[in-house]
C-alpha cells in the first residue's frame, strides 16, 4: 500500500523559532518522551554556503506507543518517530506536523485508531504549550 499524500497542519507561535523548539523540548521532557534529534536546517544551509530562514525539525517519540502501530503495519515505521517542524515564515514562527489520524488512510493501522487519536491529542497539547504567551 502506498503512503498517502502528506498534509501538514500548522499553527502560529508568538515565539522565535529557537524559543518555540525549546518550549517543545521542555514539554516533551516533562512527559518523559524522548527527543531523538533536533535538526537545525538553517544551520545546515549556512554550513553549505546557502541561506535559509530559521527552521528546526524536532524528532521524538516513545517506543511503547509507536511499536503498537508498527506491529500492525511495519511500513508505518517510515512515519515514525514523530516530528514537529518549526520555521520562520516571513517573520512569523509556525509549527507544522502531520496529523497522526491520517496514517489510517495509508497504512493498515485502523485497528489502532485510539492510539492515533491519543498521539494527535498529545501533539495538539505540545503545540498549545509551546505557543502559549
Amino acid at each position: 500500500m502506498d503512503p498517502p499524500a502528506v498534509s501538514l497542519r500548522t499553527e502560529p507561535s508568538p515565539h522565535l523559532v529557537t524559543d518555540t523548539v525549546d518550549r517543545l523540548v521542555a514539554a516533551l521532557d516533562a512527559r518523559g518522551i524522548e527527543v531523538f534529534a533536533r535538526i537545525d536546517h538553517a544551520a545546515g544551509a549556512r554550513e553549505a554556503g546557502l541561506e535559509l530562514a530559521d527552521e528546526q525539525l524536532l524528532v521524538f517519540g516513545d517506543p511503547r506507543v509507536g511499536t503498537l502501530l508498527m506491529q500492525d503495519d511495519a511500513a508505518v515505521g517510515y512515519e515514525l518517530p514523530l516530528r514537529l517542524l518549526v520555521w520562520d515564515d516571513d517573520g512569523a514562527t509556525r509549527i507544522g506536523w502531520r496529523p497522526p489520524t491520517e496514517l489510517a488512510a495509508g497504512y493498515v493501522v485502523s485497528a489502532r485508531a485510539q492510539v492515533l487519536e491519543r498521539i494527535e491529542v498529545l501533539l495538539e497539547q505540545l503545540v498549545a504549550e509551546a505557543t502559549a504567551a
